[in-house]
């Protein structure tokens, strides 16, 4: 029994900040932010809208396109590292807010990288029938961590959610292969710093990425047996255009294999993965049997690839 995406729903905040409203905050430029991240806004939460919002937003959506009812859910997996509180966690929360009766709820932090971490852990459960139909979330609320004074970090980052249901699928489709790991020598570079706000090395971190993405993306398609000619479409971590690019480059696929939505969301931490999966998917941009690779990185720092076989 394999396990893929049954169902797939996002929310983001209605807010729009634009590279002009930056402008007028901090030192910088449309030209400036838009050349070296690709970034050209992003959706700010308001200040009473939570992560456990956002989240219960979008695995209602998810639930609905999967067919299912929140009763049929066994489990919520929510990936975020800005959760209210951390108990009752995001998942206790929209758990309780759905009416999913049956199911269990449990929060993953693995920052960027936790949505893929959060889908590897829920095949497993599926994989061995312990559980069949299962919410996988990544919701972060990225703006309440945001040194608004820092401009080298501030431009970069946005709030939203996206979820996808998972469940049994028929043999040869699914989840075929992952890569997941840790470099926690490089946490020094990515993290909260005594003011409970982001620091991040941007020169270290992007290395790190291009080179790890990159590594990443070929070991998982080795492990998958599938040729990089073969692949459909790359969704990477939306963090950086460049970073993005680099990714693509080094699997040799044309631009056109490229998912691309970090120009309306920026870095969204968690959520940045899925919410490009299901924007590829409202634009009818995947199709039964194409297979994809979803790749990003995190503070930790983690990283995670996956390659899917699309359809049920």
């Amino acid at each position: 029994m394999n396990a893929g995406i049954l169902g797939v729903g996002k929310y983001v905040p209605e807010r729009v900040l634009t590279n002009a409203d930056l402008e007028k905050m901090m030192d910088t430029s449309d030209e400036w932010i838009r050349t070296r991240t690709g970034i050209q806004e992003r959706r700010i939460a308001r200040e009473d809208e939570y992560v456990h919002d956002m989240a219960y937003e979008a695995a209602k959506a998810a639930i609905e396109n999967a067919g299912l009812t929140p009763e049929d859910i066994d489990l919520f997996i929510v990936a975020t590292v800005t959760q209210e509180s951390n108990f009752p966690s995001v998942g206790n929360i929209i758990q309780d807010r759905l009416g999913a009766k049956n199911a269990a709820a449990m929060d993953l932090g693995a920052a960027c990288a936790g949505f893929t971490y959060g889908t590897v852990t829920a095949a497993q459960f599926i994989q061995t029938g312990a559980y069949k139909n299962i919410v996988v979330i990544g919701a972060d609320k990225l703006s309440k961590i945001t040194d608004w004074e820092d401009r080298s970090t501030a431009v970069l980052f946005g709030d939203g959610a996206g979820a996808i249901v998972m469940g049994p699928v028929s043999d040869g489709r699914g989840l075929l292969a992952f890569d997941l790991g840790s470099d926690g020598s490089g946490g020094k570079h990515l993290n909260l710093n005594e003011k409970r706000k982001l620091y991040m090395n941007g020169r270290e971190v992007f290395r790190f990425a291009v080179r790890q993405m990159g590594d990443a993306s070929l070991r998982v398609l080795e492990k998958s047996g599938i040729a990089k000619d073969d692949l459909d479409l790359l969704i990477p971590h939306q963090a950086n255009i460049r970073i993005m690019e680099a990714s693509r480059e080094r699997l040799e696929l044309p631009e056109e294999k490229l998912m691309k939505t970090v120009h309306k969301y920026g870095n969204t931490s968690a959520s940045s993965i899925v919410l490009a999966l299901v924007d590829a998917v409202e634009e009818g941009r995947i199709n039964d049997d194409d297979n994809l690779l979803l790749v990003g990185f995190g503070a930790g720092l983690t990283w995670g690839a996956l390659v899917i076989k699309w359809g049920k």
